[in-house]
């Protein structure tokens, strides 16, 4: 299943009231593609989360990267499908030169959720935008 644009889901998101946004956020999570239990390992597990998260990319052959992830917390599950909107299958370069944290902003995630459960979105971001990096090189 292809994720929404993060435009299409702020058109949804904005219109919601909190309780509403914490179930998008759950449904946008369901959304990912399953990632296989072998692909969760040390090397892709994010650091600095307070729910596991573990981010696989693959580098495709146009050139673009395509990432699987995972989480244990359905509405950490959720935030990852909403910065993977921002990523998922651009170019290194792309990625790299794109700012993801203001892609993100209008969500406000700060403000809906609590400390805990946006405190690993950096580390998200920076593990992808790390990879970015290397493959862009």
């Amino acid at each position: 299943m292809s994720l929404q644009s993060l435009d299409d889901v702020y058109a949804d998101y904005e219109l919601l009231e909190p309780d509403d946004r914490y179930r998008l956020l759950i449904d946008l999570g369901r959304s990912l593609e399953p990632m296989p239990d072998a692909l969760k390992t040390e090397a892709t597990l994010v650091r600095g989360c307070s729910a596991s998260v573990w981010v696989y990319p693959m580098a495709r052959e146009d050139g673009t990267l395509h990432f699987l992830a995972d989480s244990n917390a359905a509405i950490t599950k959720g935030i990852i499908a909403l910065v993977l909107a921002a990523v998922q299958d651009r170019s290194p370069r792309e990625i790299v030169d794109d700012d993801v944290e203001a892609a993100l902003a209008p969500f406000d995630l700060g403000r809906q959720l609590s400390s805990n459960r946006t405190q690993g979105i950096p580390n998200m971001i920076a593990l992808i935008r790390k990879t970015a990096e290397r493959l862009a090189a």
